[in-house]
C-alpha cells in the first residue's frame, strides 16, 4: 500500500513540475489586474489547444499529489 501510494505521489510530482515549467506565463502587470482580471476569473478566455492540456494536467496532477500526500501521510 505504501509502495503504490509513493508512487502515485511520484508520478504526479513529476507531472505536476513538467506542466508548471512548460506553461506560459500570463503576467500582464497592474494594467492586466486592473482592466482584464475579471475575464480570467470567470473564465471568458478559456485555454485551447496546448494551453488547455497543459491546464487540465497542472489541476489534476496537483489534486492528486496533495490527495496521495494526505492518504500517505495517514497510512505512515
Amino acid at each position: 500500500m505504501k509502495e503504490a501510494l509513493l508512487v502515485v505521489l511520484l508520478i504526479s510530482s513529476l507531472v505536476l513540475i513538467a506542466a508548471i515549467l512548460l506553461s506560459p506565463g500570463k503576467t500582464a502587470g497592474m494594467s492586466g489586474a486592473i482592466a482584464g482580471g475579471a475575464e480570467t476569473l470567470f473564465g471568458k478566455k478559456k485555454a485551447k489547444g496546448f494551453e488547455g492540456v497543459l491546464e487540465k494536467a497542472t489541476k489534476i496532477s496537483g489534486v492528486l499529489f496533495m490527495l496521495s500526500a494526505f492518504v500517505y501521510s495517514i497510512v505512515s
